[in-house]
């Protein structure tokens, strides 16, 4: 990790009516970083992702991700990009390799490209002999596994995992952050949201929003210390308690 900024936002804001769901939020990311977005439902995450991502416009404030604005550039941010998510990330009626192709030709790649990262990307899961299986025949975890590397086969600056490890046992979990750990190393900025308290102590910082504002942001050592607290758990919950919203308010 660097100190190059690869995400910035300043006082960062989206209104809907008179419902403000995310507040003046103001934090950088620096390039390799695994950076934790944590808050309850309905503290402003995912808005706040989906402007990052050049989804949704914000109402004020300034952001840039991978160098480009978030008012102005969004399509040159979503070809910077990886996106993944719990809910949706994989076309469970495709193959394995059509799965890789179609992503891969949404990001960009050429033929000779898709061909090279196919091959390496089937080597690096042991799916050698599952290329031709339909997506829905894979475990949970493998689905998960793959819709990671699928995520990043273009090599995007940074990429947003949205709950990414969500139903997925304890062992495949830390499988799935080896991975994340090395994309890391691969200088790839991983922006991660996760409703597991043990997956914040893997992150290099973490940020806690309570009602559309970030109410704590550190290395999870310093905030464990700020708030006397054992575990990310003890912190999360601490500060969830101060929440006036409930999950169920626009997120």
């Amino acid at each position: 990790m660097n100190n190059e900024k690869v995400i910035t936002a300043h006082d960062l804001t989206k209104t809907f009516g008179d419902f403000t769901a995310v507040d003046k939020i103001s934090f950088e990311v620096k390039k390799g970083e695994i950076f934790g977005f944590l808050g309850a439902n309905g503290a402003g995450k995912t808005t706040a992702m989906r402007m990052l991502c050049g989804l949704s416009l914000p109402t004020s404030g300034l952001a840039t991700v991978a160098g480009y604005d978030v008012y102005k550039q969004t399509e040159l941010i979503k070809k910077s990009i990886g996106y993944m998510s719990q809910r949706f990330s994989l076309y469970e009626d495709l193959t394995i390799r059509e799965n890789i192709r179609f992503y891969g030709g949404i990001y960009g790649l050429t033929d000779r490209e898709l061909k090279e990262k196919t091959e390496v990307l089937v080597k690096q899961l042991h799916l050698e002999g599952e290329v031709k299986s339909l997506v829905k025949s894979l475990p949970l975890g493998w689905k998960q596994k793959l819709a990671f590397s699928i995520a990043i086969v273009h090599d995007p600056a940074i990429v947003f995992l949205d709950e990414p490890t969500g139903g997925v046992d304890p062992i495949t979990r830390r499988e799935f952050w080896n991975m994340i750990y090395a994309a890391s190393d691969r200088g790839i900025t991983i922006f991660v949201t996760t409703h597991y308290m043990d997956e914040a102590e893997y992150c290099n910082r973490v940020s806690i929003m309570v009602d559309g504002r970030i109410e704590a942001l550190d290395t999870p050592a310093k905030l464990k210390q700020t708030y006397n607290a054992a575990t990310m758990n003890e912190v999360f919950l601490q500060l969830a308690r101060k929440a006036n919203r409930t999950g169920d308010q626009l997120e």
